[in-house]
């Protein structure tokens, strides 16, 4: 049985060809607005309901949440420019030569 994994840099140049569902796409995204919209404009969905909880959660954070899973948890543009890679080769070790002590002087 093989133990070889990918590594990461491979497995996001993997992922990174996979386009999501776009019809999944297209009902999160009108999930997402009209949850917002009710959430904005009918004051009783701002509150929470005995059986289901909290409105909000469920007609904004969930529908976000899906939706940003359904694109593999990318982060925006703005935080992904932040973590460029230095260019250049592989760092190399430094040779240090061991600097020799003063020999014990005999008192």
């Amino acid at each position: 049985m093989p133990n070889w994994s990918p590594t990461p840099a491979v497995l996001a140049l993997s992922l990174a060809a996979v386009r999501p569902d776009p019809a999944l796409e297209a009902l999160l995204r009108r999930w997402l607005a009209l949850g917002l919209l009710a959430v904005l404009l009918v004051p009783a969905l701002r509150g929470s309901s005995a059986l289901l909880g909290w409105w909000p959660m469920w007609l904004v954070a969930m529908p976000a949440v899906a939706w940003w899973a359904l694109h593999r948890f990318r982060l925006p543009s703005l935080l992904r420019t932040a973590r460029r890679r230095r260019r250049g080769g592989q760092a190399r070790r430094r040779v240090v030569v061991a600097a020799r002590l003063p020999a014990a002087r005999a008192a």
